[in-house]
């Protein structure tokens, strides 16, 4: 074990493509720090929890777990939320779903902008630090919307993951300061919903 079993992903962007939404510093300090704590986190339970198993040794089993839970769904949601942006359109372009992905929020919610309302509402709702996410529900064919709460808290199971927004503090605190909503409405126009409608 040499606790690289998770690592830190690329970006597909540069860290000064995503202005003015989100800055240079904001977004270097996201990935490179933040991110990457998740990463160490994961590995360095997931070393001491093999050590344990190798040494037959005791170990507080529920404190690790909920700490390697902790530590992954963290890695996890930050590698979705850095899949689902995109530098913003600059020719005066909308930033819209494609067909297929219209259609399926149509079902879900009416249409695209009741579904941006509602996401951005549970966005802006999320107690303390969490993430928004919109999910497909494959039970009743249908997308949903649900909050997540730190990493790991109130998670639907079975729920395929589309798209998500880190709302924690550390995602936009840089920028604009304790205005979530300013990062919300600003996230628009960064979505990439290929990638989003990708997921399917």
């Amino acid at each position: 074990m040499d606790g690289k079993i998770y690592t830190l992903p690329d970006l597909n962007y540069g860290y000064k493509d995503l202005e003015p939404h989100m800055s240079e510093e904001q977004l270097t300090l996201h990935h490179k720090k933040h991110h990457q704590a998740y990463v160490n986190g994961a590995n360095a339970v997931f070393e001491k929890l093999e050590k344990a198993r190798k040494e037959n040794a005791n170990i507080d089993m529920k404190a690790s777990l909920k700490e390697f839970s902790f530590h992954v769904s963290g890695h996890i949601l930050h590698s979705l939320f850095w899949g689902n942006l995109k530098p913003s359109l600059k020719d005066g372009r909308e930033n819209n779903p494609d067909a297929k992905l219209e259609k399926l929020l149509i079902s879900g919610f009416g249409n695209v902008e009741r579904f941006k309302k509602e996401f951005s509402q549970a966005a802006a709702s999320v107690e303390g630090s969490g993430w928004a996410v919109l999910a497909f529900d494959a039970m009743n064919n249908k997308p949903m919307i649900m909050q997540i709460e730190k990493h790991n808290i109130n998670v639907i199971p079975s729920l395929k993951v589309l798209m998500v927004l880190d709302v924690w503090e550390h995602a936009y605190y840089l920028d604009y300061k304790n205005e979530r909503q300013k990062f919300i409405d600003a996230f628009w126009n960064v979505v990439d919903w290929d990638g989003v409608g990708g997921r399917l």
